[in-house]
């Protein structure tokens, strides 16, 4: 009986930590409008992490990144890497950066999940001293 208990025990634990992962697809919203925008899939690689847009929501599946700059500049806005090379440290993933594709600018970028919540992504960007919080939510 205590194997029993300890199994549906370990199940809970295990089942309690995956949902605390910020891996996974996350819809994402206009921090200005609060409109739904895309669906970002996020993954780790070689102890980093990336993520990509895997679904507009607003807009045209076709859409270019006329905005953005380097080799990004006129590439598909579908399935680009738009979250690049964050690290885990101190409680959150930093460290790497974002790209907004409307403006087609790089910030510095830290995720956490929001305390007491796991299916809400905290996002923020920072220009300098100047940071944007975004709030995405688990799909």
């Amino acid at each position: 009986m205590n194997k029993l208990i300890c199994t549906i025990a370990a199940c809970f634990m295990f089942a309690a930590a995956h949902t605390q992962t910020v891996s996974g697809t996350w819809k994402t919203k206009d921090d200005e409008t609060g409109e739904a925008k895309s669906h970002v899939e996020i993954y780790e690689s070689g102890g980093k992490l990336f993520g990509k847009i895997v679904k507009l929501l607003k807009e045209k599946p076709d859409r270019l990144c006329e905005k953005c700059p380097g080799e990004r500049k006129n590439q598909p806005v579908l399935n680009m890497i738009i979250l690049v090379n964050m690290v885990q440290k101190d409680g959150m993933w930093q460290s790497g950066d974002i790209l907004d594709p409307e403006k087609g600018k790089w910030y510095r970028c830290k995720i956490w999940l929001k305390e007491g919540d796991p299916n809400t992504l905290v996002v923020r960007g920072y220009l300098g001293p100047f940071y944007r919080t975004q709030y995405w939510s688990r799909i």
